[in-house]
């Protein structure tokens, strides 16, 4: 009994990260870095380099596991676009991309990039690979502060075709298909009246109304 007692205490006084408790997906539209060709999952060591050669000057070097980020004034909603530490999953907003390298935002805030040499293949992924692996598995999210017209189901990937449902309050949103801008979804809706409809997930220009809704 002492034992629970004591690993209950020492549980209570650790930080909430250490715990792997704040996880970071967008919940809100945002305006900033849409220019952007998709994600890429960092490495637990992210070295960051001026130019996509490994002779350029290294401009960052961040270590992360779980919630452990070094150095410590780096924040994990600076850095990241996605962050799940329980999962050690972490995703950078990627701006450029060569056969070996990406180009990636590491901080957020300022709009900071630099150049990771790819280790895998597989860790980047284009938004709409993204959108197809993990919104299909997850459903998708509405934004907060999205446009009204974001909420209109479409009969085909035209802003002009005929709106055939408005979702209010959606209990679920699965993701059928991408096409282009357009998500093909159906929707369970607050008055358990299934929907299905073309919405707009992004604007022409990048902005997402629309995330999957990882967990």
């Amino acid at each position: 009994m002492k034992k629970f007692f004591l690993i209950l205490a020492l549980m209570l006084l650790m930080p909430l990260n250490a715990l792997g408790t704040d996880n970071i997906v967008p919940q809100y539209v945002s305006i900033e870095h849409t220019n952007t060709l998709g994600l890429y999952q960092a490495p637990s060591e992210i070295v960051l380099y001026k130019e996509p050669s490994e002779t350029s000057n290294i401009v960052h070097s961040i270590s992360w596991i779980g919630a452990k980020i070094f150095p410590e004034s780096v924040k994990a909603e600076n850095l990241f676009v996605v962050f799940i530490p329980s999962k050690n999953l972490g995703l950078l907003a990627v701006t450029d991309e060569t056969e070996d390298w990406v180009e990636v935002i590491y901080n957020n805030s300022a709009g900071s990039k630099g150049w990771i040499k790819k280790d895998d293949p597989y860790r980047f992924s284009t938004w709409v690979m993204f959108y197809n692996m993990y919104g299909r598995k997850y459903g998708l999210n509405l934004l907060k502060e999205a446009p009204a017209e974001a909420k209109d189901l479409h009969v085909s990937t035209d802003d002009k075709s005929q709106i055939v449902a408005t979702i209010n309050m959606p209990q679920k949103i699965n993701l059928n298909v991408i096409r282009g801008n357009w998500a093909l979804v159906s929707v369970m809706d607050i008055d358990r009246t299934p929907k299905t409809g073309y919405v707009r997930w992004r604007s022409d220009n990048g902005v997402k109304y629309y995330f999957p809704d990882i967990k």
